[in-house]
């Protein structure tokens, strides 16, 4: 099966790993989220209230020091865009992610994308998003450690050389020892332009401020 990286303003139906990540599937709240729990977690996580559409990058590299005291760790750089649009002539907000990997033993550059929903936490009630990738591909948590964090849970996501889109080219990045929870820190949106395909969405995220995503 080609590879189609989905356009961050279609939403389709989810898969059963999207059910399972982000509840009833993209742009559609878990039955019972507290609503103003999530346009909390929202407003943390793009940095401020949500406009037409709002983005927020988030990126980690890690140092040689780092990687000595976890050396069952596979991944040597993770970069996280999540967008959030409201279209128009819609009532719900659509909500995508794209992740960019870096492997410290394997050279080139992989990413992936899907869709995310607002979920709750098991203790807390805290919400977090699950985000999926179609054709069970495995999918990510996203939950805030701080208002200039992220923390990114995953078991098993499918991932693609990048420009590489055939099946050949894909390989499951699977939670490990080391590589099942990752923070990711705040960064200008500039720095997670490499993960975007679509010109025109690359545009609209240039035009934006630094660090400000709507």
């Amino acid at each position: 099966m080609k590879r189609t990286p989905p356009p961050v303003v279609l939403a389709i139906a989810a898969s059963a790993a999207i059910a399972f990540l982000a509840g009833n599937g993209p742009g559609l709240a878990q039955e019972g989220i507290d609503k103003t729990k999530a346009a909390a977690f929202d407003n943390q996580l793009f940095a401020g209230p949500l406009g037409q559409k709002a983005y927020a990058c988030f990126v980690r590299r890690y140092d040689a020091n780092h990687l000595a005291q976890h050396p069952k760790q596979k991944v040597s750089a993770m970069k996280l865009l999540v967008t959030a649009e409201n279209p128009p002539e819609e009532k719900i907000t659509n909500y995508s992610f794209r992740i960019g990997v870096k492997y410290r033993h394997r050279p080139g550059n992989f990413d992936s994308s899907g869709y995310c929903s607002h979920v709750a936490e098991d203790k807390g009630n805290a919400i977090r998003f699950g985000c999926g990738v179609d054709c069970e591909g495995g999918g990510i948590g996203v939950a805030m450690k701080d208002d200039k964090s992220a923390v990114i849970r995953l078991a098993r996501i499918r991932i693609w050389e990048r420009n590489k889109a055939d099946d050949d080219a894909s390989k499951d990045l699977v939670a490990g020892a080391d590589d099942r929870v990752f923070r990711v820190d705040r960064a200008e949106l500039r720095e997670c332009a490499e993960l975007v395909t679509d010109r025109k969405e690359l545009a609209a995220l240039r035009r934006k401020g630094p660090l400000q995503g709507n």
